[in-house]
């Protein structure tokens, strides 16, 4: 009896990897481009709560910048 229990949960489990995919629950990456005057500490607070020096290390390390100066135009995605 408990080895056909067993037998029944791994055929279970096979079945169950093998039709379990990927979520999409992170969504689409949000593009932003760059507005006249805006800085990455305006991008952060206006797009996240909390500390802005958060958002901005975490702009930071998705967009690949070596500094904090963003352009006209540019874009950049929001993490």
């Amino acid at each position: 009896m408990f080895v056909r229990f067993i037998g029944v949960l791994l055929a279970g489990l096979v079945i169950w990897s093998i039709v379990a995919h990927a979520s999409n629950s992170a969504g689409k990456a949000r593009i932003y481009q760059v507005k006249r005057y805006d800085t990455l500490w305006s991008i952060a607070t206006s797009h996240y709560g909390g500390d802005p020096r958060d958002a901005i290390y975490r702009l930071e390390q998705r967009n690949g910048l070596t500094s904090a100066v963003v352009w006209p135009g540019q874009r950049i995605v929001l993490p």
